[in-house]
């Protein structure tokens, strides 16, 4: 074998092994259950964070499950990402727009007043709904409560998830690699 073919070996596997490295960076998202990525803040413009996600160690212990976004009374709320309805209505008196989006993830709306009905398919950033006013433990006179929950496999058993990991907010910044492997 010649060297010409060794080096071109040794770039080729160069090669291979960042793109593994990279794609093993990419699957250590916070959350795995966005597919495609292609997920958008449900209120524009970009709102502010007032209360974050409580991962909890067991889903029947009390928490936070979801993120409240700052916004106004009669808002426009979009839909986060592609899918269909899977409720439009009150639930313990609040109103509520739930969407199921491929690969077994659910994201979840409320205090809002659905412009959707159950059934119906959306792509992000189509109207849902309004906010309206209030959501307990918020500051904001009218608050998002906007929650995210994937399949988790085995016998049906659900998790919760950080929504706003669906953002991907952070640009992917490679670095170059020389031709005998290194970080130059």
């Amino acid at each position: 074998m010649n060297r010409t073919s060794r080096a071109g070996r040794r770039r080729s596997l160069s090669v291979v092994v960042g793109i593994a490295v990279l794609l093993g960076a990419v699957s250590e998202q916070p959350v795995a259950a966005a597919p495609t990525g292609r997920f958008a803040w449900p209120l524009q413009p970009r709102p502010p964070v007032e209360r974050r996600f409580d991962k909890l160690e067991h889903d029947w212990l009390p928490g936070h499950r979801g993120v409240d976004l700052a916004g106004s009374a009669g808002q426009a709320v979009l839909a986060a990402g592609d899918g269909i309805v899977a409720f439009a209505g009150k639930v313990a008196g609040k109103q509520a727009v739930s969407i199921d989006h491929p690969g077994g993830l659910r994201t979840t709306y409320e205090p809002v007043e659905a412009a959707v009905s159950v059934g119906s398919r959306v792509s992000r950033g189509t109207l849902i709904g309004k906010l309206e006013a209030g959501h307990e433990g918020c500051a904001a006179a009218a608050c998002l409560h906007w929650g995210a929950r994937r399949e988790a496999g085995g016998r049906n058993r659900r998790e919760y998830v950080d929504p706003l990991g669906l953002l991907h907010t952070t640009p992917l910044r490679l670095e170059p690699v020389s031709s005998d492997g290194r970080n130059r």
